[in-house]
């Protein structure tokens, strides 16, 4: 009997464990790369496509993966699904759509990792890629500067980005903001993003 009762205890107590990691898994990365067009990214389904890529290359599995990502007809918040989000390393960035969009998120350079786990070069670093391709106000919802709802990869166009260091030319709130401080200049090629201190990439979240 006792024999038995310790197998259920020990199987119960690896199931927790087992829930707990699946829990803490990574859902939400920045990508390490831009896909190789600037801000022609194939639209919203091809920067999702993207996103599903690079989490599979990292060993991701059972997650469908949005990029976070404004179009004229879609808003990054309702991209997303509702939370919580975890980076490579099992650090939580949010708990649901509310708090990433609030002051209560933990997104901040040592966080915004990429898919690898690694941490994303910011302001003051060489060279500077913290300008994340968002295409959205504060409050996640679109901004007119979508580099044409991300078909546009020339020198026509230009995208909100946001900070993925929350780091800025200034303590203003658009310098800290994570997904809308500023717009791209000298259109959406990628050699434009490297110009405001970018790369083009962009957030992941799984949405499951």
């Amino acid at each position: 009997m006792k024999l038995k009762f310790g197998m259920v205890a020990a199987a119960l107590t690896f199931s927790v464990v087992g829930l707990h990691a699946q829990d803490t898994a990574m859902s939400f990365f920045v990508t390490s790369a831009n896909p190789g067009k600037g801000g022609d990214l194939g639209g919203l389904a091809g920067a999702d496509a993207y996103c599903n890529k690079l989490a599979a290359a990292s060993g991701s599995t059972g997650k469908t993966w949005k990029a976070y990502l404004s179009a004229d007809a879609e808003n990054a918040k309702d991209r997303i699904g509702k939370g919580p989000w975890y980076n490579a390393k099992g650090e939580k960035i949010a708990d649901d759509v509310a708090s990433l969009h609030s002051d209560k998120n933990n997104l901040t350079k040592q966080t915004a990792l990429n898919e690898k786990g690694e941490v994303i070069n910011g302001r003051g670093d060489t060279p500077n890629r913290h300008d994340m391709l968002t295409g959205s106000r504060s409050d996640g919802t679109a901004a007119p500067e979508t580099c044409g709802n991300w078909t546009m990869g020339g020198a026509e166009g230009a995208a909100i980005v946001g900070h993925s260091d929350r780091t800025g030319l200034d303590d203003s709130a658009q310098a800290k903001s994570w997904n809308s401080s500023h717009t791209t200049r000298g259109g959406c090629t990628q050699d434009a993003f490297k110009s405001t201190g970018g790369d083009g990439l962009f957030y992941c979240f799984a949405a499951n």
